[in-house]
């Protein structure tokens, strides 16, 4: 495990994503405190793909895979899963210092046609741990596809930009991956948003699933 994050967790990426979390929640006004959650969804995503790009393409670019080619391929999709999970965590304990940080800087204020803030917060958490999922396997396997984190980065912006947006939000509506942003945030029982979270976990899951012939064919 220590050896996986300090290959995986370099001085420089923490100081990046901090300093990210810091300016956007200095930058990112908002008023009510039902704002926060759509505030940070957008763009944490795109840092969790820069993030998470090079989990394990860097083992490609630096010919260290001709040695892993010798273990065997379940050790090696173990190695790719835990160190998702240790980009995950941080990003996890990131996104929950930015919903704070939101509070702090701005002062923002509870609508009073909104739920309460623990419950806000709930749903936040839960959006936040499917975004992280989704867009860290998304972009470590585009990555790995095309053999180039700057590509699997690229091909997530081209994803991102196409979901994140209204033209997305009237086609898709709750399955939109992005279904927590654009939800209603003035109805706090309009829970459809969870379908596009739903939809997160399945893409995700089969991303997993597909690793080991990736792995085989790319790695």
């Amino acid at each position: 495990m220590k050896k996986e994050m300090k290959i995986i967790l370099p001085v420089y990426k923490m100081v990046y994503a901090f300093a990210f979390v810091v300016i956007l929640s200095l930058i990112r006004g908002v008023v009510f405190t039902n704002e926060i959650g759509f505030s940070i969804e957008g763009p944490f995503a795109i840092l969790i793909a820069v993030f998470c790009a090079d989990t394990y393409v860097q083992e490609i670019t630096s010919n260290r895979s001709e040695v892993q080619r010798l273990y065997q391929i379940k050790k090696r999709i173990y190695s790719i899963i835990q160190r998702l999970m240790i980009q995950g965590t941080f990003l996890l304990l990131l996104a929950v210092l930015g919903y704070g940080l939101f509070f702090a800087f701005q002062k923002p204020v509870t609508h009073p046609v909104t739920e309460s803030e623990i419950l806000q917060f709930i749903a936040y958490f839960g959006a936040i741990v499917v975004t992280i999922f989704f867009w860290g396997i998304l972009a470590n396997t585009l990555s790995m596809l095309f053999r180039n984190m700057w590509m699997g980065i690229g091909s997530c912006l081209l994803i991102w930009v196409a979901t994140n947006s209204s033209g997305a939000d009237k086609f898709l509506g709750a399955w939109n991956v992005f279904s927590y942003s654009f939800r209603d945030i003035e109805n706090a029982t309009d829970i459809t948003w969870l379908y596009g979270k739903g939809l997160c976990i399945c893409i995700g899951l089969i991303l997993l699933l597909a690793l080991p012939k990736i792995v085989r064919k790319r790695g």
